[in-house]
């Protein structure tokens, strides 16, 4: 007994040193397990992370620490994403816990990578017999965005970050023949990228089933209301397999909990909006169960912290002039995008650009869908500096990150 209690007293006085030891320290000087609340509490202060709602798993310090799979995590080293982003670091842990979740960030703050990596978690832990019915019974995730180059930029990254797993994905988007898109459903693959009204107009001529899609995204939902796509977004979620969690919160985090074990399996849902606007909300209260609220930086201005916003007033006489000076790259890695409102005036200014030496990529809604690819690629990669484009590519013109920034 005597030697018990003097074990007990010398391993009591140990973690008094260590606990004294670290008093003081910042969080990076610390290991995780050493981190108290006070820690993360300033943690998430530090990348202007705000989290609400229940339950919510403690945030990503670096990518080694995290629970991300293997095989996903090694596409992520493969990609160079040297540190997560802000949102990376609270969406992604709380969506590896099938959790709902509202994430609230920036276009550019890498939210496609915060809602595929727990996706790709989700579908690597579903019983093996899901993947044997996928062309009977449909993909096991749907990712919805408001256009097909968000569709197609979402794609991408999906493929790229599926680099180690032998997943397969279609986007059903407009602009590309529907029966080819259904030929590739017909296949079977595991995960669908589309818009609502073609994702629609595929259920409805049987081209697409989603019987055992139990994972959707909702990307950028604020612009596919702005857009008119309520309707449409509804009769796809409605369409959707899957149980809906309870909406008493003690039994939806038990549901959660059997569907980890793979008892039982219920819908995940997660959405990424810039803002919040009452069609948001409506959508986010019929088909969300307690989710988990993540937003990113100042959300009340509404600003985009990592924009720096100028606005110059000129005489109509010196817009062109003034134009050609702004437009004009200061070097070899400047990327120049010019906004103009009609498909005409986007002609006259790449002309005008043009004549006075400067080389341009074109972008608007006269342009065929392959047209438009072409020309996003050929900005993207370089071959072009300026692209003058109408608001079809509002939504980003996808455009890679610097090394070590955020992905997309």
């Amino acid at each position: 007994a005597a030697d018990l209690k003097d074990l007990e007293e010398a391993r009591a006085a140990r973690l008094e040193k260590t606990s004294i030891g670290l008093k003081g320290k910042h969080w990076k000087e610390k290991r995780v397990e050493d981190m108290n609340e006070r820690d993360w509490r300033i943690f998430r202060e530090d990348f202007d992370i705000m989290v609400r709602g229940g339950r919510s798993a403690l945030p990503l310090r670096s990518w080694e620490e995290s629970s991300i799979p293997e095989l996903v995590l090694r596409a992520v080293h493969d990609l160079k994403y040297v540190e997560p982003s802000p949102i990376q670091r609270q969406a992604i842990p709380i969506g590896l816990e099938w959790r709902d979740i509202i994430g609230i960030a920036e276009t550019g703050s890498g939210k496609t990578c915060a809602f595929v990596v727990p996706m790709l978690s989700y579908i690597l832990n579903l019983p093996a017999y899901r993947r044997e019915r996928l062309a009977d019974e449909g993909p096991l995730a749907l990712i919805m965005a408001p256009t097909r180059e968000l569709a197609q930029q979402i794609e991408a990254e999906t493929r790229r970050l599926c680099a180690h797993l032998d997943y397969k994905t279609v986007s059903v988007v407009g602009g590309q023949s529907i029966e080819d898109q259904g030929f590739h459903l017909r296949k079977g693959v595991e995960i669908v990228i589309g818009t609502p009204g073609r994702l629609k107009d595929a259920l409805e001529s049987r081209y697409l089933v989603l019987n055992q899609a139990n994972y959707v995204v909702l990307d950028e939902a604020d612009r596919m209301i702005d857009m008119g796509f309520e309707q449409d977004l509804n009769f796809v979620l409605e369409s959707m397999g899957g149980l809906l969690k309870s909406e008493a919160e003690e039994e939806a985090y038990k549901q959660e909990e059997q569907a980890k074990r793979g008892e039982v399996l219920y819908r995940v849902t997660a959405m990424f909006s810039a803002t919040m606007p009452a069609e948001v909300e409506r959508i986010a209260r019929t088909y969300l169960r307690h989710p988990a609220i993540v937003s990113i930086g100042d959300r009340d201005s509404g600003k985009n912290m990592r924009i720096l916003q100028q606005v110059t007033m000129v005489p109509e006489a010196q817009k062109s002039s003034r134009l050609l000076q702004e437009a004009r790259p200061s070097s070899s890695e400047d990327k120049i995008i010019v906004f103009v409102n009609e498909k005409k005036r986007c002609d006259m200014v790449a002309r005008a650009l043009e004549k006075a030496g400067v080389r341009c990529s074109i972008l608007h809604g006269g342009k065929t869908q392959d047209q438009r690819e072409q020309s996003l690629e050929a900005f993207r990669a370089g071959s072009f500096q300026v692209l003058v484009a109408t608001d079809v590519a509002g939504g980003g013109p996808g455009a890679p990150p610097p090394p070590g920034g955020p992905p997309l």
